[in-house]
C-alpha cells in the first residue's frame, strides 16, 4: 500500500485536492449555469460601457459655466445646438466623414489586389514576404509610423530632398488633408489586407478557371465571379476601415499639425484643453451616432448575413 502511494506523484494528488475543492464550489447541478459563468466578462464589460454612455448622455445636456469651471445643475439642449451651428464642428465633422469614405475606397483598391495575390500566388517565398510586410507595421506604433512619414515628407525630408536632385523646389507635403489620407490609407491597409484574405481564400481557385476554360477574360471573371463572391470581405474591411478612419486621432493630429482635425481631436480638445465636458461629452456621443448609422446602412444595403466568410446570407 506504502509503494502503491509512493508512485502516486505529488503533483497529481494535488490536482486531486484541486478538484475536489472546485467540486465543492461548484457542484454538478450548477453545470447547466457553466455557458452563462462564461459569459460574464463580456456582459460586465458591455455593461460599463453603457454606463459610460449614461454618463456622457447626462453630462451632455450640462453646460460648462465659465465663471466658475463647474457643470450646470440644470439640463439643456445648448451643447446639441452648439454642434450643428457652429461652422468650425460642421467643418471638422464633414472632414471626418469625407476623409473616412475617402480612405476606405483608397484602402480597398490597394488592399484588394494584395490580398488577391497573397493568397492565389504559387510562390511560397512571395507568400512569405507579404505576409511579413503586412504583419511588420504591427509591431510598429502608429505614432511612430506617422513620426517617420514627418522625416520622409518634411520639407527636409527625403522626399523634398530627392527632388532638389532634379531641379524641383520643395514641396509642402505635410500639414494638410492629402497628408492626413494618405497616412490613415497606409494606416489601414493591413487591416483591409486581414479582412479581405479570407473572404478570396474561401473562393475556390476552380471556379476561376472553369470561367477561363469557357472563354471568359480576367476582367469578365473578376467581375461577375472574384468580386461578388468576395463582397463578405469588402463589407467587413470596409466596415472596419471607416470606421477607424473616422475615430482616429493620432494621424490627424501629427500629419495634419493641428489645421486638419477629425472629430477625435476635437473631442481631445474640448475634454483637455477648454474642460467642457459637456461640449466633448456631445461630440462623442454624435460620433457614436454617426458610426451606428453607417454599421445600419451597411447592414440594410447588404444584410447583417453578408458579414459571413461562406457567403450565405441569415
Amino acid at each position: 500500500m506504502s509503494s502503491s502511494r509512493a508512485a502516486y506523484p505529488l503533483t497529481w494528488r494535488i490536482m486531486d485536492a484541486l478538484e475536489h475543492l472546485a467540486a465543492l464550489a461548484w457542484p454538478s447541478s450548477f453545470r447547466a449555469g457553466l455557458p452563462y459563468l462564461m459569459l460574464l466578462p463580456a456582459l460586465v464589460l458591455v455593461g460599463l460601457l453603457v454606463l459610460g454612455l449614461i454618463q456622457m448622455g447626462d453630462a451632455s445636456l450640462r453646460v460648462l459655466d465659465t465663471n466658475t469651471f463647474l457643470m450646470s445643475e440644470t439640463y439643456t439642449l445648448a451643447n446639441y445646438q452648439r454642434v450643428v451651428s457652429e461652422s468650425f464642428f460642421t467643418a471638422v465633422a464633414g472632414r471626418s466623414l469625407m476623409g473616412a469614405v475617402i480612405v476606405t475606397l483608397a484602402t480597398l483598391i490597394l488592399a484588394f489586389p494584395y490580398a488577391y495575390l497573397m493568397v492565389r500566388t504559387r510562390s511560397s517565398g512571395l507568400r512569405k514576404f507579404l505576409l511579413v510586410a503586412l504583419f511588420l507595421p504591427f509591431f510598429i506604433g502608429q505614432v511612430v509610423r506617422a513620426y517617420g512619414w514627418l522625416i520622409i515628407l518634411g520639407n527636409q525630408g527625403m522626399v523634398n530632398e530627392a527632388l532638389g536632385l532634379v531641379g524641383v523646389a520643395p514641396m509642402r507635403l505635410l500639414y494638410n488633408y492629402p497628408a492626413v489620407l494618405f497616412g490613415l490609407v497606409q494606416y489601414m491597409l493591413p487591416f483591409a489586407v486581414l479582412m479581405l484574405a479570407p473572404a478570396l481564400t474561401a473562393i475556390p481557385a476552380e471556379l476561376e478557371a472553369a470561367a477561363a476554360s469557357l472563354g471568359a477574360g480576367w476582367v469578365r471573371t473578376f467581375r461577375h465571379i472574384v468580386l461578388p463572391l468576395a463582397r463578405p470581405g469588402l463589407v467587413g474591411a470596409g466596415l472596419v476601415v471607416v470606421t477607424l478612419s473616422l475615430t482616429d486621432f493620432a494621424v490627424p493630429a501629427i500629419l495634419g499639425g493641428g489645421t486638419q482635425d477629425f472629430i477625435a481631436n476635437a473631442i481631445y480638445d474640448q475634454f483637455f484643453r477648454t474642460s467642457d465636458q459637456g461640449l466633448g461629452a456631445t461630440l462623442s456621443l454624435m460620433l457614436v451616432a454617426v458610426g451606428s448609422i453607417l454599421v445600419g446602412v451597411v447592414f440594410m444595403l447588404f444584410g447583417a448575413g453578408t458579414l459571413a466568410m461562406n457567403g450565405k446570407k441569415n
